[in-house]
């Protein structure tokens, strides 16, 4: 069962009695997600809170000229906060999403309702506790990023990325990480080269 690992997953931080366990496998419901196939849309209100299993997914933003903007991703052996993915805006507010949620490669994924993950926090505060450092870390992370984006080079913004996510580097395309990083997939090619080129020399 896909819960086991969650429940595994939570127990790196915090003991779980046999209730905490039960409640893990009642409240998150399991998907399959086919690679290309959104859980997530512009214009849908964001109901769920998703825990990736296996797989891999991308949050972005598609502008007015149509040009995607990678926000965020996500994937089975990312660190604890980058296993989770969600509009928090359009799900707490429960207001419309503006980003899209998308599967990179085919996908298992555990989400759970507003209802529900409230119900854990009121019931299980360890639950509370837990979600509360994955917003602050979460929150740490867009503070820095746009740091970033104002005072440093594409080539820092790159070392920042493989810092976040060493496990992608190798898996997405040039174009989805150059997305992140707000440069072209052929100037991101340029700075991997020159990496490369200072590393043999």
């Amino acid at each position: 069962m896909a819960t086991s690992q969650l429940i595994e997953y939570f127990k790196q931080y915090f003991p779980l009695d046999e209730s905490e366990q039960s409640e893990i496998i009642r409240l998150f419901i399991e998907k399959k997600v086919k690679r290309r196939h959104f859980i997530l849309q512009q214009g849908d209100l964001c109901q769920y809170y998703t825990f990736v299993v296996s797989g891999c997914f991308r949050m972005y933003h598609v502008d007015q000229k149509g040009v995607e903007h990678n926000l965020q991703f996500v994937a089975e052996n990312g660190r604890p906060a980058d296993r989770w993915i969600a509009d928090l805006s359009s799900f707490y507010s429960e207001k419309p999403s503006h980003l899209y949620i998308e599967a990179m490669e085919p996908s298992t994924i555990l989400q759970i309702k507003k209802a529900d993950l409230l119900y854990l926090f009121i019931n299980h505060h360890k639950f509370d506790r837990n979600f509360r450092i994955i917003t602050e870390q979460k929150y740490m992370e867009l503070q820095n990023r746009v740091l970033e984006n104002i005072s440093s080079t594409g080539e820092q913004r790159y070392q920042s990325f493989l810092a976040q996510y060493p496990h992608l580097a190798n898996r997405l395309p040039n174009a989805q990480i150059a997305s992140y990083l707000g440069i072209t997939p052929e100037f991101l090619s340029k700075i991997r080269k020159s990496i490369v080129s200072r590393e043999k020399s």
